[in-house]
Formats: structure tokens, sequence, C-alpha cells
């Protein structure tokens, strides 16, 4: 097998691309595509929509994959069907086409994001996968900060149809052999037990925790899916100009990426639920603070971003620890299900919202999934010491 680092880095090169050419793409083409070839902006946008929608409906399947025969191969797929799925929206003639494109995309995304990813670390490294697991999000948490500029180059020199065509070569060119090269193809603890034992079913504590985990991450996903899409909006109505409003929403990626090294300093001395109570605190501080005024803006854009960075962790790592790394490719796959379809809708949902009810209000009903997020996780954390590992 090859050393943890070659596998980690090459698994953080395949993730920045990954994110950089599916979640964070129509950033910065949206409205290039939109102005060149008329199709509605919501529409172009919604791409998304329906690439994270495909993504939750594959990962269920993704998952049983990678916990029957390893990572390598899905990953490699993964690369494949997003250079694919990129490759149509390039050539796509018309709308229709497009979207069909971002189904591909989808497929792509479910088979190369981090739910697969986190899935191939624990079947590779079993119980020790978390500093594999934490490192990934570090590499992960550069995506934008890497491929936006990139994405915007190329928009400029060859426009939006070449930048997809480009993405789709370096899927070809680099993230496909990186799987193939890097990713062993899972002889670790984990898969050795996985061959071994016969899954088990779970006991009703461990339903139930897994039900908790679930309403946990549907609610961060819908916040984060909300946010992400509205920030500026819900900033500008708080009387910030764009261009402020761009500053602020800047630094929710520094924030993230500085709160997974400070997790990164702790080198696993605390349990993961301590990680994921955090995560939901800090989030709920960042949201809570900007609908009723408490902190300054910047202030509320760090302790969300934060949130958000180590949720990210936490969300490959809680459920290693509640649920053990036999069958964890598995958990991972069924856990990604709802909380990819609340990130989908997320968008959607909020616009709603918003032009029902007004910004102040959307403001409001994002606390109170915050702090449902953080009652949750405390019952979560409850009845994990009513019945630990």
């Amino acid at each position: 097998m090859r050393p943890r680092w070659q596998v980690i880095s090459a698994l953080g090169v395949f993730e920045i691309l990954a994110w950089g050419s599916s979640v964070y793409l129509p950033a910065v083409l949206a409205l290039p595509i939109s102005q060149d070839t008329g199709w509605p902006l919501p529409w172009v946008v919604g791409g998304v929509s329906v690439g994270l929608l495909v993504s939750a409906a594959a990962s269920p399947r993704v998952g049983a994959t990678i916990a029957a025969r390893g990572g390598r191969s899905v990953l490699a797929l993964g690369a494949v069907l997003l250079a694919l799925g990129l490759a149509v929206l390039g050539l796509a003639p018309n709308l229709p086409v497009f979207l069909a494109g971002w189904v591909v995309v989808g497929l792509g995304m479910g088979m190369g994001l981090y739910d697969p990813a986190f899935a191939t670390l624990g079947r590779l490294y079993g119980a020790d996968a978390r500093s594999a697991i934490t490192t990934l999000t570090l590499w992960g948490g550069f995506a934008s900060t890497v491929c936006w500029p990139l994405s915007a180059f190329l928009v400029e020199n060859v426009g939006w149809r070449g930048a997809c065509l480009a993405y789709a070569a370096l899927h070809v060119c680099v993230t496909f052999p990186l799987a193939l090269l890097f990713i062993p193809v899972g002889t670790g603890p984990a898969a050795a037990s996985a061959r071994r034992d016969e899954p088990i079913a779970p006991s009703t504590g461990e339903h139930r925790d897994f039900l908790l985990l679930v309403g946990v991450l549907v609610l961060c996903s819908t916040i984060f899916g909300l946010v992400s899409v509205h920030l500026l909006t819900l900033l500008q109505a708080r009387g910030e100009t764009l261009a402020a409003a761009v500053a602020f929403g800047a630094m929710v990626g520094p924030s993230q990426v500085g709160a997974r090294v400070l997790e990164m300093a702790g080198r696993g001395r605390h349990h993961p639920m301590w990680t994921m109570r955090a995560a939901v605190a800090l989030t709920a501080v960042g949201v809570c603070a900007l609908a009723f005024d408490v902190l300054p803006i910047a202030a509320a854009m760090v302790f969300y971003g934060a949130g958000n960075g180590i949720l990210s962790i936490a969300r490959g790592t809680v459920p290693l620890a509640l649920f053990g790394p036999v069958g964890y490719a598995s958990v991972m796959g069924r856990l990604a299900r709802p909380a990819q379809v609340a990130q989908a809708l997320a968008p959607t949902v909020g616009a709603i919202v918003i032009a029902g009810v007004g910004t102040a209000a959307t403001l409001i009903w994002l606390s109170a999934l915050s702090l449902g997020a953080v009652v949750a996780t405390a019952f979560l954390h409850q009845s994990r010491m009513d019945h630990p590992n």
C-alpha cells in the first residue's frame, strides 16, 4: 500500500478539481452562460441542484460499492463521469442538453466528492482514518481558492464553453490517473473486516443515533445551501453595498480553512462528537448574530465559516466513531442522500421564503434551523453517552 501522505495528497488534488468543476462552477460561469445563450439564469444556476439530486439518488449505491470493492474504481469512474458531463455542458446546443449534462456531472459528484472520498479512507484505514479525513478536508477547503480564479481566467480567455472543456480535460489528465495510480485497491483493516464479516443489524440505539445524525446534517445542509446562494442578498438587505457584501462573504473561506487547521492541530485528542458540537454551535452563533445584529457582520461570517469548516470534518469522523469502520462506507452513502437533497432544494426554498416573508424573517428562520441542529446534536451526544461503543 502507498504511504498515507501520497494517498491523501492525491485525494486532495482530486477533491479540489471535483468541487471546483461542479458545485463551485456556476459561481463564475452562470452569468456568462446566461448572457451568451439567453437561457434564464435561475435555470442555469439550477443545474447544480439537478446535479446534487442525482448525486443524492446515487449515494447509497456508491457507498455500498465502496464497502464491497474499495474506492479506487468508484473514484476513477467519478472522474470519467465528471469529464463526460463537463464536455456535454461545454458543447450543449440548448438548455435541455445543458441540464442533461448536469445529470452526468451529478453522477460524477456522487462518486467523487467528500462522501465517497471519506468512505474510501474509512475502508483503507479503519478506525485510524480520522486524521486522514481531517487532512483531506483541509485540501478541499482550497477548492474555491484555486478554481474560482482559474474559472475566471478560462472564461476570459476561452469562454465558458472552453472553461467546461478545460475542466473535462483536467479530469481525464489529472484526477482519473490520480485515482488509478495512488488510491489502493482497498486492502486496509476495514476492508479485511468487510470481507470477513457479514453486515450486522443496527441496535435500537444505533438506529436512533443514525436518525439524529441525519437530522443534524439535513438542518446544516439546508442552512449551507441557502446561505451559499443568497448570502449577498441577505447582507445587502442589511444595508451593505454589493462590494461590502462580497468582502464579508469572502471571509467565510479563510475561516473554514483556519478552523480545520485548528482541528488538525488537536491531533484527535477529543471525541469527534465534540467537533460536531463545536461546528453546529459556531454556525448557530454566526447565523443568529447576523439575524439579531448582536455582533459585527465580519465576526458573524467568521463564526459561520468556522462552523461550516469543521462540520465537513465531523461529517466524516462522527459516523466512523459512532458506527465503527465495518460498514462505514455504506453508512456514509446512506447519510449523504438526505443531506444532498436538502442542499439541492435549499436555494429554491430560500428564494421562495425571501420573496414571501422578507430577508429579516428568513434570517430568523435560519436561526431556528441552526438552534434545532444544536439541540439535535446535544441529543445525539447524550444518546452516545447512554450506549458508548
